[in-house]
């Protein structure tokens, strides 16, 4: 886990080539999402990000079945190592099973859960997006993200048995029909795909067993680096700037948020020359000089909202801080 979710460059670079196939090109594209074109270096994106980029193809393209666009030309180029190794697999369901353990490589901004039933199974798809509301056109992508990926490793058009959204319809149904062939529900209690037990079951024609455990090792390497790179300082900072409040964020709550151990937590920070503590109080510092310089809020009010007990313990940690008591600090601040 992370603490905030991201997604990799891989599906990053597939919105923004589906945007580019409807002529909107990529500096357009991030000028109107708000990301400098420099993002486009990154391995990965915080789930913000691409939000935003999702919410701004929407408005470029003006095309209400973008995002079904986008999911149905997905393919396991776009996900590289994740995607080979899904391909190797023995059966469909062997492979989305495999992507289950493998998610976090492509996105963890969503996961999949698996609902067996005695002739079909649902693939439900679960959400996790951040401060911003996802774009609609991201639930829709990946839905047809997965029926585009079946029928690609099946080597025929997969025909789900029931597709279904929890959200309203955006387009016309004959958009969705081209994409899923089978009956479309909307504004429905979960967002998911229907399939038949016998096509999840049935044996891919790619499947290699030998290649499929090479595959599965790198990627187990993979997902194994990402995860000790997750509890990076700069992505705890993050984490605690936008958590910090009347009620501290505590060192037990993000080692949770991670999967980790806080002993664990405490080693990867001490390995990079910080601790948790320390790292809190330079965010409460940070926040605490901002919220001074501000005179529309008073000294008891920022204590407060600091997580600070008494007036008086601020007013100790503000001087150790700075050197001055918040009052001077203030003063000294005005023009």
């Amino acid at each position: 886990m992370t603490l905030e979710a991201t997604v990799s460059i891989g599906w990053v670079n597939t919105v923004i080539a589906a945007a580019q196939r409807l002529s909107v090109d990529e500096g357009t594209l991030l000028t109107t999402a708000g990301i400098p074109e420099a993002a486009s270096t990154r391995e990965r994106w915080p789930i913000d990000d691409i939000t935003r980029l999702w919410h701004a193809a929407e408005r470029c393209t003006g095309d209400p079945g973008f995002g079904l666009k986008v999911g149905a030309e997905f393919t396991p180029m776009s996900i590289s190592g994740v995607g080979f190794a899904l391909q190797s697999a023995a059966t469909l369901r062997e492979a989305i099973v495999m992507g289950q353990r493998f998610q976090r490589l492509i996105s963890d901004g969503g996961r999949f859960q698996i609902l067996p039933g005695h002739s079909a199974t649902w693939l439900v798809y679960h959400p996790r997006q951040g401060k911003l509301a996802f774009s609609p056109h991201q639930i829709e992508a990946v839905l047809a993200a997965v029926v585009g990926f079946a029928s690609w490793v099946t080597g025929t058009r997969m025909q789900p048995s029931r597709v279904q959204f929890s959200q309203p319809r955006l387009g016309p149904l004959a958009g969705y029909q081209a994409v899923f062939n089978c009956p479309v529900e909307f504004e429905q209690a979960f967002s998911g795909v229907l399939v038949d037990n016998a096509v999840l079951d049935q044996a891919l024609p790619q499947a290699d067993p030998e290649l499929a455990q090479v595959h599965e090792r790198y990627t187990t390497a993979r997902l194994a680096a990402l995860s000790i790179n997750s509890a990076s300082v700069p992505e705890i900072r993050r984490w605690l700037m936008a958590r910090l409040g009347p009620a501290l964020p505590r060192r037990a709550e993000a080692a949770g948020a991670l999967g980790i151990s806080e002993r664990t937590l405490a080693r990867r920070l001490r390995e990079q020359g910080q601790t948790f503590d320390a790292l809190l109080d330079d965010v409460r510092r940070e926040k605490a000089l901002q919220a001074v310089a501000d005179t529309t809020t008073t000294l008891p009010e920022i204590a407060e909202a600091l997580g600070f007990a008494e007036v008086s313990t601020f007013y100790r940690a503000f001087k150790r801080w700075t050197g001055s008591p918040p009052v001077r600090w203030r003063k000294a601040m005005l023009p």
